[in-house]
């Protein structure tokens, strides 16, 4: 009796101290989850500097964190840099009204076939002057959206900055003691070794395979597009650009989202040349990078449904924001691998026979006869 009550007064306590660590964790919890994505990508790397060090793994832990800064941390405030410096300038032409787009609405609506007046006279939309106020309303609420962001991003540079430092403190002692946590973790489980080193195994597998494969391909994705429509000459090419790469992490749907509409968009408007140009460049450049580069980069790393990974990815980032594309085909990957573990263990179960029918069944077959009464 005592020993049961003591074993429950443990595990509630455990369980609190567990809710008090990450509550404390939670200001920087993107921090700390950015550390232990990058630390999963980067393992490779960290095991071969290792051997090149002749297992120094504090040396090739540093040398892992100083790529990593590299390769993800400068490029990346680079980007959000020029990208603030785009939407002030987008915010500017916004608030003079110096806008392409209402002053061409004339020469789309005169492109028009015959019967789409007065299809859009029923729909509400046959008002040009109306139509070209609301269009101006709408991107004017979008610029001031996107200057609030901006600013806060700048009011926000010391978090940003702290959350940076964190995330690569943290990052260097995963580098570090990788293997260790790792055993300590899948000790601490309260599951067999078997079923955690496969959960484990799984959570690896998606987080490379969504990072190393789904990032990879939009930032190329995003790029081709985004260098495509600054040749083309349209306007805010890097918010484009950007914003094909958020895209193309959606399956099925991706950059052409974007790219699709303004070809659309240039055509209507008579200049069929530049959309001639994007429609080629979206279909034989854009669309076939993902089916070029995903079978080298994902591989069988991963076999979520496509509808699975977009309705995790939207869900995720509906939730938990941008680090939702990661957590939320993670989630889905775990409710998968969690429900088709316990699926083969159940028929393991269903097709191993009572220990009392195993002895019979191996006594039949040794010629067992029947117990002697003597």
């Amino acid at each position: 009796m005592n020993g049961s009550l003591e074993d429950k007064a443990f595990l509630v306590l455990l369980a609190l101290v567990s809710a008090a660590f990450c509550w404390l964790l939670l200001p920087f919890y993107g921090a700390v989850f950015w550390a232990v994505i990058l630390a999963i990508v980067f393992n490779p790397l960290q095991r071969q500097l290792e051997r090149r060090f002749g297992g120094r793994r504090s040396l090739a832990a540093l040398v892992s964190v100083i790529v990593c800064i590299f390769i993800a941390i400068i490029p990346l405030a680079i980007i959000v840099s020029a990208l603030i410096g785009e939407g002030g300038r987008l915010v500017g032409r916004l608030q003079s009204r110096d806008l392409t787009l209402p002053a061409n609405l004339g020469d789309v609506y005169a492109a028009l076939p015959a019967w789409a007046p007065p299809w859009l006279e029923r729909i509400g939309v046959g008002d040009l002057e109306a139509l070209r106020e609301r269009l101006t309303s709408t991107l004017t609420l979008v610029g001031q959206f996107l200057a609030e962001r901006a600013l806060n991003v700048g009011q926000n540079t010391v978090q940003f900055l702290a959350s940076i430092g964190i995330m690569l403190y943290v990052l260097f002692f995963l580098f570090r003691d990788g293997p260790g946590i790792g055993r300590a973790i899948r000790d601490a489980m309260p599951l067999s070794a078997d079923l955690s080193r496969r959960l484990l195994n799984v959570f690896m597998a998606v987080v490379r395979a969504t990072v190393k494969g789904n990032i990879v391909i939009a930032i190329i994705q995003g790029s081709i597009g985004g260098v495509a429509f600054w040749l083309l000459g349209i306007q805010g090419a890097l918010l484009w650009g950007v914003l094909m790469v958020f895209l193309s992490i959606l399956p099925a749907v991706g950059a052409g989202l974007v790219w699709a509409p303004m070809a659309a968009f240039l055509f209507l408007s008579g200049d069929a040349v530049r959309g001639g140009v994007l429609v080629l460049v979206g279909v034989g450049v854009i669309g076939l990078v993902d089916n070029l580069l995903r079978p080298p980069l994902v591989g069988k790393d991963t076999k979520l449904p496509d509808y699975v990974v977009l309705v995790s990815t939207v869900g995720g980032m509906s939730l938990f924001g941008i680090n939702g594309f990661v957590i939320g085909p993670l989630i889905a990957a775990l409710f998968i691998a969690g429900w088709s573990v316990f699926r083969e263990e159940r028929q393991i179960a269903a097709a191993t026979p009572p220990l009392g029918r195993d002895s019979a069944i191996a006594g039949k077959a040794r010629g067992a006869g029947p117990p002697d009464r003597r």
